[in-house]
């Protein structure tokens, strides 16, 4: 029987990777991970986490005007980027120790070195250029923003990752993309006081959403003051004499910005990964090929989160780890559920989303009811602000199943949590209507909506 220096060996630092390793270690497995840069991966280090602390200190000028109308006088306000940066990164700090310690505290072996894939069952560590064997290597080392190399001056722009690290906060910004990214640091950006253009190729923002929400944040960040160029592209961007930066529209003629950001997607990380020497499978966009158990097509070798290119998000990630731990450490074989995974996007107001979107819906069901409540939240009466929220519930007719439930406005991520279990749990419109309400609240118009505002039936509206 062949001996290994691991049973286990993670590369990658980050949420799915950490808890593989946390869990295997606890079980008495002998557990490395190598991590190049720092542990807690893009959600903890330059994603999710420092993302909605920018959007919290982003929302307080609105805050700030909407107190006057509850009988508040507030004084004369200054935000301090630096100030915001500093915060941020004691808090990323204190984050990434406590993945650490969870490691250190399993017994796992933490690498802080680039690893490389020799063979099925053998790793290189590039800080020592040590190689090392495992029983199993798991590959969770998730994605890097798109750089867009084809762009002239792609080089002069900014991805999220930089985002977080400006000295400065530039006077305005340009940012190409219609994504959920994308979107979100529009917003930042604009709350935070930049001049903010965001350009995108398609129709509409936010392209896998249900067309109400898109529409709706659409027209709620441009009377904003967010400037939205849809059916456009960056052709060129370059340097201008007296600062700052010349970008080059196909179709909007030339802006100026203090900053360009490239919000165009994210790849698979793995180049120079080691893969070909090892044999696995990658897809044409770079991504593991893997199968229901994370399971790539090398016996020893698994894959799981973003490098799989399956659902890119950081609960995802930690559900993929958990069920190969059930699969491979347990005896019990389990594989990630993939079907409806709530998610929000942190705008403002935010989107909260579960299930399919109303054009997804009709392609799947012969017939639906559309619930739909468009209306000013109490919160806004006194404040004087115009932002509407919108709730909506996809229903089948033909057994009453709430198929879809999507929320525009406050706190819609924390009401599509909430919905995330009702639609798991198959509710239907009777559930709904079942359940008594909790007033005065934005939410009880899901409970209270008993007509559909219209139908659809084989894809048109009736």
């Amino acid at each position: 029987m062949a001996t290994y220096d691991y049973d286990l060996f993670v590369i990658g630092g980050g949420s799915g990777g950490v808890r593989a390793g946390r869990l295997a270690a606890g079980m008495g497995k002998k557990v490395a991970i190598a991590e190049e840069y720092r542990f807690g991966g893009t959600c903890v280090i330059r994603g999710c986490v420092p993302k909605k602390l920018f959007v919290y200190a982003s929302q307080f000028h609105e805050h700030f005007e909407d107190a006057a109308g509850y009988g508040w006088t507030v004084g004369e306000s200054h935000f301090d980027w630096k100030k915001l940066i500093a915060a941020k990164d004691k808090e990323i700090l204190r984050l990434e120790g406590l993945y650490r310690k969870g490691l250190e505290n399993a017994g796992a072996e933490i690498l802080e070195t680039r690893a490389e894939i020799l063979g099925p069952n053998t790793v290189r560590l590039v800080k020592t250029d040590k190689v090392v064997s495992a029983e199993r290597i798991l590959i969770a080392v998730g994605g890097s923003a798109n750089p867009h190399a084809s762009l002239p001056g792609h080089e002069l722009c900014i991805s999220s990752n930089e985002a977080f690290h400006l000295d400065e906060l530039p006077r305005s910004i340009v940012i190409a993309g219609g994504g959920y990214i994308a979107v979100e640091f529009a917003n930042i950006f604009h709350g935070l006081g930049v001049d903010t253009t965001l350009i995108y190729r398609g129709a509409e923002i936010l392209s896998r959403f249900d067309s109400d929400m898109r529409r709706g944040l659409h027209a709620a960040m441009e009377a904003k003051g967010i400037r939205i160029l849809c059916h456009d592209v960056i052709q060129n961007v370059s340097k201008l004499p007296a600062g700052g930066l010349s970008v080059e529209t196909k179709n909007h003629g030339t802006l100026s910005a203090g900053q360009v950001m490239l919000a165009l997607g994210r790849d698979p990380n793995t180049k120079g990964l080691g893969l070909e020497a090892a044999g696995v499978k990658v897809d044409e966009r770079g991504a593991i090929v893997v199968d229901d158990h994370s399971r790539t097509n090398v016996p020893s070798i698994f894959a799981l989160g973003d490098v799989t290119d399956r659902v890119q998000l950081t609960p995802v990630a930690i559900h993929e780890a958990m069920c190969f731990i059930e699969t491979e450490y347990k005896g019990n074989p389990t594989k990630p559920d993939h079907d409806l995974i709530a998610t929000a996007v942190f705008s403002q107001p935010e989107i909260g989303t579960v299930g399919l979107s109303e054009d997804d819906a009709a392609k799947q069901y012969p017939e639906l009811e559309v619930y739909r409540a468009e209306f000013r939240p109490m919160k806004a009466t006194l404040s004087g602000r115009q932002e509407k929220m919108i709730m909506k519930l996809i229903v089948n007719t033909a057994d009453r199943k709430v198929v879809g439930a999507h929320i525009l406005g406050h706190d819609a991520g924390e009401l599509a949590q909430i919905l995330g279990v009702t639609l798991k749990a198959g509710c239907t419109k009777d559930d709904f209507d079942r359940t008594m309400a909790v007033h005065p609240t934005a939410s009880e118009e899901l409970v209270t909506m008993y007509n559909p505002s219209y139908r659809v039936k084989n894809g048109e509206r009736v």
